[in-house]
């Protein structure tokens, strides 16, 4: 094939008919990928998240699904003024824009008063440490209650008036109360005191308190004069 075939053959109808063909196709194929992403992913969409906060679970589900939405329930709280099953909190927080068929996170309201252990803390640790301990667990905590005792030792917790022991089940909504010593001695802790005792003591005459005894003497071979 000489130089002059080779490039009549690109002046031939049936070439340049084939690279249309399959440029079209290409092109076909890029539209149609772009306009199912568009499709899939929602593209332009724009729906802004109600708010469903404070609203009970069926009515917030029934909202987002005419908004297009999903829901799902991630966690439960307590709030002691809201009903059982009704919305304390939501991701995305309303007036956020998302596609169609976004899930909204949300966490509804228990219905039982969540409870949570007493710790080890009763003639076990000093007041500062029970505070510090039960603080942290998520308890409320209110003033202490001095009695007799140690100074700031832990004798006892209260709750609603009650004694409670450790390993009880205590409501996160009741305040503790803990009881602990003011350092003052109890009247029946009484101490006896016993005077020392000396080893001089114990030669003492009855009687006679601490005299020394003395030997009377008498001279030998000078009698004395008698009297007149």
């Amino acid at each position: 094939m000489n130089s002059s075939d080779f490039f009549g053959k690109f002046k031939s109808l049936y070439l340049w008919g084939n690279i249309l063909a399959m440029a079209l196709v290409v092109l076909a194929v890029v539209i149609g990928t772009k306009y199912a992403l568009d499709v899939y992913t929602h593209h332009g969409e724009a729906i802004p998240v109600p708010n469903i906060r404070h609203k009970s679970q069926a009515d917030a589900e029934r909202l987002l699904q005419d908004q297009g939405l999903a829901m799902m329930v991630t966690d439960t709280g307590y709030v002691k003024t809201l009903p059982a099953n009704y919305i304390l909190e939501q991701i995305p927080v309303a007036g956020e824009k998302v596609k169609s068929g976004h899930v909204v996170y949300v966490i509804i309201n228990s219905g039982k008063t969540p409870t949570i252990t007493l710790p080890d803390i009763i003639d076990n640790s000093s007041l500062r440490e029970a505070i510090a301990k039960l603080k942290a667990m998520g308890f409320k905590v209110g003033p202490p209650k001095y009695i007799t005792g140690e100074k700031d030792w832990v004798y006892g917790v209260t709750v609603r008036g009650k004694n409670v022991a450790t390993g009880d089940k205590i409501p996160v909504d009741a305040i503790v109360t803990v009881l602990a010593g003011n350092g003052e001695r109890d009247a029946d802790d009484t101490i006896n005191y016993v005077d020392p005792t000396y080893p001089q003591d114990e030669k003492t005459v009855e009687g006679e308190g601490d005299v020394d005894e003395f030997e009377v003497v008498t001279p030998q071979g000078n009698t004395p004069p008698a009297t007149p």
